[in-house]
């Protein structure tokens, strides 16, 4: 019970993120970029108060799979991010949260979680409500192509980032890996701003609201409900969950940019959590000290 409200929780807080990110106005790095670094700045010194002792603890192989996690990280915020520029944002969600379908594949490959028939059912089912959702919202035209592509390379880097997150959680606390891997990210991203010559001063005071509320809502509560949840849950049955993003999604588009949603999309979004109360009822929480 305690892990479906943290992973709940996680659900809500990031399905404002297409919302706070479509009110910046600002480029997707420099989105990322803040998102990022604001959160480090909150998470940082906590940690550091809470957990200097375990910090200090890292062997090379954690530090080794914490860059990577950050890595993938900063790699999903930059591809999506900037695919919400050319595509809708249904489309956009839809896409990114294609996450299960490879996690499902690579978890196994990597000796990590096994995917049961009943947890690649929820998978599969909720991945069709998935695109039930998207479905009337899929442009035609190079620009949205692009956007939806951008939107899969995000799905992929995430998927590398909670598989790196699942190692590390198995035998890591919570605080001491999202604040590394947030600031490895924000390392990451800020980089790629500086190379690319993009201004990180001068947005309005609406856009830095923006920043802000995105690093404490889908960053600080959102991820760190993920991550918390990889430490005792599966990744297969994490990423399922946040196909919950795009229900969550659709809701607050409605009641915050007035888009009605149609009849499918109501549809899609009863397969989406039909399916993660399929996958659900196939995961065995794991007892063990909480992180």
């Amino acid at each position: 019970m305690k892990a479906a409200l943290v992973l709940f929780m996680g659900v809500v807080a990031v399905s404002f993120a297409s919302i706070f990110i479509r009110l910046a106005e600002a480029p997707p790095l420099i989105i990322a970029a803040y998102r990022l670094g604001l959160a480090s700045l909150v998470i940082g010194p906590v940690a550091l108060i809470r957990s200097g002792q375990e910090l200090r603890a890292l062997n090379r192989r954690d530090l080794f799979y914490l860059v990577i996690a950050g890595v993938f990280l900063a790699l999903h915020f930059g591809l999506w991010i900037a695919s919400l520029a050319y595509t809708t944002v249904a489309s956009s969600v839809i896409l990114v949260t294609m996450s299960p379908l490879f996690v499902g594949l690579f978890s196994p490959l990597l000796g990590m979680d096994r995917v049961t028939k009943g947890m690649l059912g929820g998978i599969l089912l909720s991945l069709v409500g998935s695109m039930a959702i998207g479905y009337g919202d899929f442009a035609l035209g190079r620009g949205a192509l692009w956007g939806d592509i951008l939107a899969l390379g995000g799905a992929v880097m995430v998927t590398g980032y909670l598989l790196a997150g699942r190692r590390l959680r198995q035998d890591l606390s919570l605080l001491p890996y999202i604040s590394l891997t947030y600031s490895v990210a924000a390392a990451v991203t800020l980089l790629l701003c500086l190379l690319t010559g993009q201004r990180l001063t001068g947005y309005s005071s609406t856009t830095y609201l923006m920043f802000i509320l995105l690093a404490l809502v889908p960053q600080v509560i959102g991820h760190s409900a993920f991550n918390w949840a990889l430490g005792y849950l599966s990744a297969p049955f994490v990423s399922v969950t946040i196909l919950g993003e795009p229900v969550g999604a659709t809701i607050l588009a409605y009641l915050i940019l007035n888009e009605v949603p149609t009849l499918l999309k109501i549809i899609g979004g009863a397969m989406i959590l039909s399916g993660i109360y399929l996958a659900s009822r196939q995961e065995v929480v794991e007892v063990v000290p909480v992180k």
